[in-house]
Parts: structure tokens; sequence; C-alpha cells
């Protein structure tokens, strides 16, 4: 057998991140030492960005069933959501952190490439793409460098492709300056019934490759992925793959027409570990195999070897399985649309994958012990309890002063990286392209994305505060979960399902294990108070920085979550920005005095341990069952969620989308700062018109919660307790340019 150039051993498995026993199982499946080429495609498929081998055990404790579910986790390449109106919805996030670090606009750009691919085989026309981004200190040049980057990526891209990118969220911590994260989610429509399976049903049916030629980027990507990042990573930029937008845009077009004609039995994007990925996982869901001639594989450099053509990463390619005698139908799809299409297999019943050059076999193994749930290693590693969790115990808000100037302070804080707008980011982005989304000019804590012939709209955000999560995993990974439903909620959506991007440290580090561990239970337990399944998604672990000494420092647990929910009724989308001066405000829920890991802390104490902020899911399930009611009754005029910053920073962002501003009594008997930008959650400010009042008074009785009248909508000016604060204008002013002047100093 050909392929045996390179002699085979122990230490060439290390070195393609396979370890010693995973080498010895190799052997058993085979019944003999693998080639080169066997063992590179091993090592692609059991890296842990493909075989989840770290992860598994517990991703399969999370919510998988729902009302609205057509296609849940792990079952296809995207979760599918019944949205009514014979519609579904198929959405998906994932991470491309290590590529984005090394090389930030590729990185991004095949990112948002990839999770829009995933998208479209299904049969789904793409409609929205979100994304979620941590960076290190925004003042250091290369926090800058990134930043520029990975937005001018995620912007070329997705601008090219035609999709707007209508939400997302950017956080900046020193915990990232080495491992940025880039969390890409795309979001896509299709008729029930339409979609397309990643199968290779029927031995005898052709196998078809689409798109672009197969070149050397990317080789070795989804091991890339799955190690950590050194100062040495540069040299495995071939790693990082190159994307071309508007060849994408073509190849949309393509499959859809391609699956429209009847001819497609299954069809898969080649993204992490490229046709090796989609040969087995494809074989294995059908019980089937596959003969491939790699001969017949487009490539863009002359005598490519078998492993690099195998496990190459180059983009914008799908590989395809078509009924038998329907072939040219394709051919000329693909060939209208300018896009290469060649047959390079058949499907067989023989449950393996032969690949062959020059016409001598060069690997011959079975399609299941390749993929997951199939012979993948699956690990349960040891978890205890952080070190650090005893900083966090030894916090005693008393030990914070008060502030004497309230207006100073909140000045400061308000100007944080990560409390004021966005603005110079998303406006790189084309949020308007399909004309379909609503919240361009109308903000709402959701974006909103019409369904074009229909009356409904998909609600969408992404959301995790990653100090919660560092503070208490558990609650973390609960709140990050109910803050998405809350956000929903709050625009007058119904919360459906969710899908996650999980970014962690080393798993083998038994501390980031626990806050792995205990995220999922957090999340796990708030998506079924929610009853909001989770679809899919990814684990993107080893987001750490390394230091000499072999010490190293994990990012904050960032379990990103993915959001869809339904609004069925346009009147029913509700906005946070103030509707009229003499408005009342009112919060819902309870203030306390309550300062746990808020920016407040970080940015005007430098306190970096402390307790997650208070949070009780009974507490938040009747708040989130509460404001939909009062949506629903016509009852408020706005609605806010107060999350990072406080009271404040909900009441000045409410303020600068209206240009009103407001009044506000802070005698609640706490502590100003706690009342101001104290971070406790299940809170939510509403305004109410004079007319509305005893609609609102007959359904919070009604609802049973706490609430209190805050202040009213007035003016040009903020007064807190009778104290000028200054113009709204003022306070718009930093809220947009301070992040632009950050990125230019």
């Amino acid at each position: 057998m050909k392929g045996n150039e390179t002699v085979v051993n122990v230490e060439v498995a290390k070195n393609l991140g396979l370890k010693a026993d995973e080498f010895e199982k190799i052997q058993e499946i085979l019944g003999r030492m693998p080639n080169f080429t066997e063992l590179s495609i091993f090592s692609a498929m059991w890296s842990e960005h493909c075989s989840y081998k770290n992860s598994i055990v517990w991703l399969k404790t999370l919510p998988r069933e729902g009302k609205k579910l057509l296609v849940g986790a792990g079952e296809e390449n995207a979760g599918l959501v019944d949205i009514g109106g014979g519609l579904a919805c198929a959405f998906k996030i994932e991470s491309h952190n290590h590529p984005s670090a090394l090389e930030p606009f590729q990185g991004a750009a095949t990112g948002v490439g990839g999770i829009h691919r995933d998208i479209f085989t299904m049969g789904a026309r793409p409609i929205a793409a979100l994304n979620s981004l941590r960076f290190g200190n925004i003042k250091t040049p290369r926090t800058k460098h990134l930043v520029k980057g990975v937005v001018s990526g995620i912007g070329h891209y997705g601008n090219c492709f035609g999709v707007p990118t209508v939400g997302g969220e950017v956080f900046f911590n020193d915990c990232y300056e080495q491992n940025i994260l880039v969390n890409a989610m795309s979001v896509g429509v299709v008729k029930v019934g339409e979609t397309i399976s990643a199968c290779a049903d029927g031995p005898g049916n052709p196998v078809l490759i689409v798109g672009s030629a197969t070149g050397k980027d990317g080789i070795g990507g989804a091991a890339f992925a799955s190690a950590e990042l050194t100062e040495d990573s540069l040299k495995d930029l071939p790693a990082v793959q190159v994307g071309d937008p508007f060849q994408e845009k073509l190849l949309l077009e393509a499959s859809l027409e391609a699956i429209a004609s009847g001819a497609v039995v299954g069809m898969q994007d080649m993204g992490a570990a490229g046709i090796t990925c989609s040969t087995s996982e494809m074989s294995a869901k059908s019980g089937t195999g596959m003969r491939i001639d790699l001969d017949k594989v487009p490539t863009r450099q002359a005598n490519m070897l078998p492993f690099e053509i195998l496990i190459s990463e180059s983009q914008e390619r799908m590989l395809i399985v078509a009924k038998k005698g329907e072939e040219q139908k394709l051919f000329d799809i693909f060939d209208k649309w300018d896009l290469e299409c060649e047959e390079i297999g058949v499907v067989t019943d023989t449950g393996r994958l032969e690949f062959y050059q020059h016409g001598e076999i060069v690997a011959d193994l079975p399609a299941e012990p390749l993929v997951l749930g199939g012979g993948a290693p699956v690990y349960h590693r040891e978890y205890e309890r952080p070190k650090y969790f005893d900083k966090i115990a030894d916090f005693d808000i008393n030990d914070i002063p008060v502030p004497q100037d309230v207006k100073a302070t909140a000045k400061k804080l308000f100007a944080t990286p990560n409390l004021v707008s966005k603005r110079w980011v998303y406006e790189q982005y084309d949020s308007m392209v399909r004309t379909n989304t609503v919240t361009t000019n109308r903000p709402s804590d959701a974006s909103i994305v019409r369904v074009k012939g229909t009356d409904k709209s998909l609600c969408v955000t992404t959301d995790c505060n990653a100090s919660y999560v560092f503070a208490d995993p558990y609650k973390g990974g609960m709140i990050a979960v109910s803050e998405a439903a809350r956000n929903i909620v709050c625009s007058g959506g119904e919360p459906v399902a969710i899908t996650n991007c999980l970014n962690f440290g080393n798993p083998y580090n038994p501390e980031v294990y626990f806050q792995f561990v205990n995220a999922i239970k957090g999340m796990g337990d708030a998506c079924r108070k929610f009853d909001t399944p989770v679809t899919g998604g990814n684990v993107s672990f080893y987001n750490h920085t390394k230091f000499e000494d072999g010490s190293e420092k994990p990012v904050f647990p960032t379990p990103t979550i993915g959001m869809l929910g339904i609004l069925e009724d346009a009147e029913n989308h509700t906005t946070l920005d103030f509707k009229n001066e003499g408005d009342l405000i009112y919060m819902i829920g309870v203030s306390a005095d309550d300062l746990g890991s808020s920016e407040y802390l970080r940015v005007i104490h430098n306190v970096e341990h402390s307790p997650v902020p208070h949070f009780d899911i009974e507490e938040e399930y009747a708040l989130q069952k509460c404001i939909a009611k009062l949506i629903r009754g016509k009852a408020i005029q706005s609605a806010h969620d107060i999350a990072d910053g406080g009271l404040f920073t909900n009441l000045t962002e409410s303020a600068i989308a209206s240009g009103l501003g407001y009044t506000l009594n802070t005698d609640l008997g706490i502590r100003i700062d706690a009342f101001l930008f104290g971070e406790k959650q299940s809170r939510v400010v509403v305004t109410v018109s004079r007319s509305q009042k005893d609609a609102f008074t007959a359904i919070m009785d009604e609802c049973g919660l706490a609430h209190s009248k805050l202040g009213m909508v007035s003016g040009e000016n903020i007064l807190i307790d009778g104290s000028d604060f200054g113009k709204v204008a003022d306070w718009k002013y930093i809220y947009d340019n301070t992040l632009e002047s950050y990125m230019e100093a």
C-alpha cells in the first residue's frame, strides 16, 4: 500500500497530536500499523475539534428535545426549528479562535464563511449573521491589530457574501490578550421538508466534489484548533484557511438550485479536516463506505501528497452524493454558476473509506471509528474546585468605599470599552442587505429579522458575561442562557432554542475542567427551565496563555449562547428607547446591595475577584413571563434589561437611543453604587405612558412581582436625586466615540 513513505511510530503520532494509547487503539482498529496518510486522517478526526473527546460526555447531558425542534444537536450540519407557516430556521454558532489570533482577517473571514456553509448545505438560505468577540487590553498594539483585522475580515466576507450582520457583542479583558475569541453565528430559513441530509445513502451513487480547488491552506487546521497557541504558532500559518466570499455566493446559489433539482442524495460542507471529515461522516451516517480517486480532485498545487489533499481545509468546497444517472443535472447547474464539479468516487457497501492515487490505494480504513459516536476516544477528565474561589469568598462589599462624587464615577465607568457603543465595529458590517433587518433604526435588546412573505420575525442574540462564569461557572452558565432569553422576551419574542460556542482553557487542567462541567450544568438547567433545547454548536478548548516556565493562564470560561426566538406579531416588537416626555419609568425586579462581578468593581476599584451577581432561576422565569404579558397587553412603551454596567448604563442607553432625558430617584435604602452600578440579575426597566398606567398596574398585580417607580422621561438632561448629570447629547458623544478614540490612539 502506498502512503508508507514516512516511517510511522509513536513519536510521529505524538507530533500529529495523538497520544500513545490512541496510537495503539488505531493499530487495534486497523489490525496493522497505519501508514502516514492513515495516521494523518486519524489525527484530524480524533482531534478535539472534530471528536469532542474531552467534552462529549458532558455535552450529552444538555437538553436536546423541544416542541418546535426538527433537527437536534449532532444530527446534521446545524439545528433546525419549526417557526410555523411551513417554514423552519437553521442556525448554528462556531468558533474560529486560533486562526483569528494568528491571521485575524482570514481567520475571522473564513469563520463567517464556514458557518454560513453549515446552513446552506442543509438547504436553508442564510438571512442573518451575528458574532461574539473577545479581545485583550484595548490599549495594546497587538489588541488593536487583532480588532482591526477581525472586524475587517467579518465585514469583508459578510458584506461580499450578501448576508446582513445584525447583532453581536464585543468585550475586552486582559485574559484574552494572547487567545482572542471569534465566534460566528448564521441563521437561515427553509421550507419544512425541503432540507437535505449529510448522508451517503445508496451504494453505486456517485460522489462529487464542488467549488474551489483543493490547496495546501488549512492543512492540519482541525488539529491546530485543538492545540495551544505559543510563540511558535506563527509557523502554523498554513493551517489558517483563505476565503473567497464571491466564490461562496456562487456556491450558495448553485447548491440551493442543485438541492431543488432532486438529484442530490446528500451534501456536506468541507470544513474541519476537509475531504476526510465529509467522506467519513457521511459514510458513517448511512452505514456505507466510499471509494475515492484523489487524482480526480481538482488541486491548486501540483504533486500534492495524499494526506495533504485529504486533510486540507481549503474553503468554499462541498461533497455531494448524487443520484446515479442524474449526475448530469448537477454538472449542468454548477457549470452554469461557473463552479468546478468533478466526480471523484462512488458510494460502496463496505463501510470503509478507500482512497486511491495513481491507481494505487493510499489509505484503507473503516468510516465508523473515525467519527463522533463511533470509535473516536471518549474521555472522563478529572476536575477540582479552582483555588481562586478562595479570593472570591474573601470579598466583602464593606471594603469597597461608597463614591463621594457619583457623577464623576458614572462618567469614568460609562467610558469603559465594554460599556460604550460598538458603533466603530458594526458600522463596518452591512446590516441592511436583503432589507429584512428591523432593529437597525429601532434598537431592542435582541436583533429582529423579518421572515419575508410572512407576518413573523426572528429574534436572535448572542450573550455571555464571562466574568460571571469565572466567578461561579454554574450560575454564570445559567445567567448566560437567561440573559439571552431575557433579551428576546424584552424585544417581544418567545425564546425557542439555543446553539452554543463553549470557549475554555486546557481540558487537562482540573480547574478549567471544573469550569467547563459546571457551566454545562448551569446551561442545561436554564435551558430546561425556559424550554430552549440545545441544537448544536462547538467546543473550543486550549484557549490560554502559556508562559516560559510552563505555567498557563486560561481565558475566562466563555460559553457563548446564540439564541433563537420567534416574534409572531410585528406589533409586539418592543424597543429599548424612551418614547415620550412624561412617561413613567419603572423597574421590575428587586435591587440589592450587590456589586458582584460588576464592571464597576473592575474599572473603579480594580477588583478582579468577587461573587457572581445575585441570581435565582425562579425569579428570572417569573420576570420573563411578566414582561411577555406586559408586551402582549400593550401596557408598556419600552423594555430594556439591566445587565453590564447596571441601572445607570441601562437608563442612559435608552436616553441616548431617543434623545430624551430622565429624572431618577435613588432612595431605595441601598448603597448608591449598588443601586446605580450593581449588576444584580432579573431586572428590567420599562416605561409606561399615563394612559397605560392602569393596564400596567393590573398586570403587575396579576404577576405579583416586586416593582418600583424610578422616575420619568423628561427634557434633554439626566437628573439623579436632583443633581444635573448633564445633557443626554454629551453622554451620547462619549457613548458613540470612545471606542474609536481607543482604536486611533
